[in-house]
Protein backbone atom coordinates (compact mmCIF):
# COMPACT_ATOMS: atom_id res chain seq x y z
CA UNK A 1 0.00 0.00 0.00
CA UNK A 2 2.86 2.42 0.78
CA UNK A 3 4.16 2.07 -2.78
CA UNK A 4 0.67 2.67 -4.25
CA UNK A 5 0.24 5.78 -2.11
CA UNK A 6 3.69 7.06 -3.06
CA UNK A 7 2.86 6.77 -6.78
CA UNK A 8 -0.77 7.96 -6.57
CA UNK A 9 -0.25 11.76 -6.80
CA UNK A 10 1.95 11.36 -9.90
CA UNK A 11 -0.45 8.87 -11.53
CA UNK A 12 -3.39 11.20 -10.83
CA UNK A 13 -1.42 14.15 -12.25
CA UNK A 14 -0.70 12.17 -15.45
CA UNK A 15 -4.41 11.38 -15.85
CA UNK A 16 -5.68 14.83 -14.83
CA UNK A 17 -6.19 16.33 -18.29
CA UNK A 18 -7.78 13.14 -19.62
CA UNK A 19 -10.06 12.93 -16.56
CA UNK A 20 -11.02 16.60 -16.79
CA UNK A 21 -12.09 16.20 -20.45
CA UNK A 22 -13.94 12.99 -19.61
CA UNK A 23 -15.85 14.64 -16.76
CA UNK A 24 -16.69 17.70 -18.89
CA UNK A 25 -18.38 15.41 -21.43
CA UNK A 26 -20.05 13.44 -18.66
CA UNK A 27 -21.49 16.62 -17.18
CA UNK A 28 -22.94 17.72 -20.53
CA UNK A 29 -24.50 14.35 -21.38
CA UNK A 30 -24.70 12.01 -18.40
CA UNK A 31 -25.68 8.49 -19.48
CA UNK A 32 -29.01 7.19 -18.16
CA UNK A 33 -27.34 4.33 -16.32
CA UNK A 34 -24.62 6.45 -14.65
CA UNK A 35 -25.91 6.18 -11.06
CA UNK A 36 -26.33 2.42 -11.38
CA UNK A 37 -22.88 2.01 -12.95
CA UNK A 38 -21.22 4.11 -10.24
CA UNK A 39 -22.92 2.07 -7.51
CA UNK A 40 -21.71 -1.12 -9.19
CA UNK A 41 -18.11 0.13 -9.64
CA UNK A 42 -18.04 1.49 -6.09
CA UNK A 43 -19.25 -1.78 -4.55
CA UNK A 44 -16.86 -3.89 -6.65
CA UNK A 45 -13.87 -1.71 -5.73
CA UNK A 46 -14.63 -1.72 -2.02
CA UNK A 47 -14.92 -5.50 -1.99
CA UNK A 48 -11.21 -5.48 -2.99
CA UNK A 49 -10.09 -2.42 -1.03
CA UNK A 50 -9.60 -2.31 2.73
CA UNK A 51 -9.59 1.30 3.88
CA UNK A 52 -7.80 0.29 7.09
CA UNK A 53 -4.71 -0.58 5.02
CA UNK A 54 -4.62 2.95 3.66
CA UNK A 55 -6.43 5.73 5.57
CA UNK A 56 -4.75 8.25 3.27
CA UNK A 57 -7.89 10.42 3.32
CA UNK A 58 -7.59 10.72 7.13
CA UNK A 59 -3.85 11.35 6.95
CA UNK A 60 -3.83 14.02 4.24
CA UNK A 61 -7.18 15.84 4.19
CA UNK A 62 -9.76 16.97 6.66
CA UNK A 63 -13.51 16.63 6.24
CA UNK A 64 -16.04 19.40 6.54
CA UNK A 65 -18.02 19.22 9.77
CA UNK A 66 -21.68 20.16 9.44
CA UNK A 67 -23.58 21.61 12.39
CA UNK A 68 -25.20 18.19 12.84
CA UNK A 69 -21.75 16.56 12.89
CA UNK A 70 -20.60 19.00 15.56
CA UNK A 71 -23.72 18.33 17.67
CA UNK A 72 -23.41 14.55 17.36
CA UNK A 73 -19.67 14.34 18.04
CA UNK A 74 -19.75 16.88 20.91
CA UNK A 75 -22.53 14.83 22.52
CA UNK A 76 -20.40 11.69 22.06
CA UNK A 77 -17.56 13.38 23.98
CA UNK A 78 -20.03 14.86 26.51
CA UNK A 79 -18.74 18.30 25.57
CA UNK A 80 -20.53 21.52 24.80
CA UNK A 81 -20.56 22.14 21.06
CA UNK A 82 -18.52 25.34 21.42
CA UNK A 83 -15.91 23.49 23.46
CA UNK A 84 -15.66 20.78 20.77
CA UNK A 85 -15.26 23.42 18.06
CA UNK A 86 -12.58 25.30 20.01
CA UNK A 87 -10.69 22.09 20.81
CA UNK A 88 -10.68 20.38 17.40
CA UNK A 89 -11.94 22.64 14.62
CA UNK A 90 -11.30 25.90 12.83
CA UNK A 91 -13.28 27.88 10.26
CA UNK A 92 -11.79 27.73 6.75
CA UNK A 93 -11.80 30.31 3.93
CA UNK A 94 -15.33 29.29 2.88
CA UNK A 95 -16.72 29.60 6.41
CA UNK A 96 -16.89 25.83 7.00
CA UNK A 97 -15.77 23.93 10.08
CA UNK A 98 -12.70 21.81 9.35
CA UNK A 99 -10.05 20.10 11.48
CA UNK A 100 -7.37 22.29 12.99
CA UNK A 101 -4.74 19.89 11.67
CA UNK A 102 -4.14 16.77 9.60
CA UNK A 103 -3.63 13.89 10.02
CA UNK A 104 -7.02 13.66 11.70
CA UNK A 105 -6.88 13.86 15.48
CA UNK A 106 -9.26 10.90 15.71
CA UNK A 107 -7.11 8.56 13.58
CA UNK A 108 -5.22 5.91 15.54
CA UNK A 109 -1.81 4.45 14.67
CA UNK A 110 -3.70 1.31 13.55
CA UNK A 111 -5.71 3.41 11.02
CA UNK A 112 -8.88 2.97 13.08
CA UNK A 113 -11.09 5.99 13.70
CA UNK A 114 -11.80 6.62 17.39
CA UNK A 115 -15.13 8.27 16.52
CA UNK A 116 -16.11 5.92 13.69
CA UNK A 117 -19.69 5.42 14.93
CA UNK A 118 -20.32 9.19 15.03
CA UNK A 119 -17.85 10.32 12.34
CA UNK A 120 -18.71 13.30 10.09
CA UNK A 121 -21.01 12.82 7.11
CA UNK A 122 -18.13 13.69 4.76
CA UNK A 123 -16.12 10.77 6.17
CA UNK A 124 -19.04 8.35 5.92
CA UNK A 125 -19.54 9.26 2.25
CA UNK A 126 -15.89 9.47 1.13
CA UNK A 127 -14.78 9.05 -1.67
CA UNK A 128 -18.31 9.91 -2.89
CA UNK A 129 -18.05 7.56 -5.86
CA UNK A 130 -21.47 6.05 -5.18
CA UNK A 131 -23.27 9.38 -4.97
CA UNK A 132 -26.39 9.96 -7.07
CA UNK A 133 -25.87 12.43 -9.94
CA UNK A 134 -22.17 11.63 -9.76
CA UNK A 135 -21.46 13.95 -12.73
CA UNK A 136 -22.18 16.95 -10.47
CA UNK A 137 -19.15 16.32 -8.25
CA UNK A 138 -16.49 15.98 -10.93
CA UNK A 139 -14.22 18.65 -9.37
CA UNK A 140 -14.30 16.81 -6.05
CA UNK A 141 -13.61 13.50 -7.79
CA UNK A 142 -10.62 14.98 -9.63
CA UNK A 143 -9.13 15.85 -6.23
CA UNK A 144 -10.06 12.52 -4.65
CA UNK A 145 -8.31 10.37 -7.27
CA UNK A 146 -5.02 11.86 -6.04
CA UNK A 147 -5.86 10.91 -2.41
CA UNK A 148 -7.77 7.65 -2.63
CA UNK A 149 -6.47 4.63 -4.58
CA UNK A 150 -10.03 3.23 -4.71
CA UNK A 151 -11.39 6.44 -6.27
CA UNK A 152 -8.55 6.34 -8.81
CA UNK A 153 -9.42 2.74 -9.74
CA UNK A 154 -13.15 3.49 -9.96
CA UNK A 155 -12.59 6.40 -12.35
CA UNK A 156 -10.23 4.33 -14.51
CA UNK A 157 -12.80 1.54 -14.72
CA UNK A 158 -15.56 4.06 -15.42
CA UNK A 159 -13.61 5.43 -18.41
CA UNK A 160 -13.34 1.89 -19.81
CA UNK A 161 -17.06 1.31 -19.48
CA UNK A 162 -18.41 4.62 -20.77
CA UNK A 163 -17.80 6.01 -24.25
CA UNK A 164 -15.65 9.15 -24.39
Amino acid sequence: MDEILKQLPQRAKEKHTENKKFFAKLKKRPPKQLDRLMQELHEAEFERTDCLECANCCKTTGPLFTDKDVQRIAKHFRMKEQQFVETYLRVDEEGDYVLQQVPCTFLGADNYCSIYEVRPKACREFPHTDRKKFQQISNLTLKNVAICPAAFNIVEEMKKRLPH
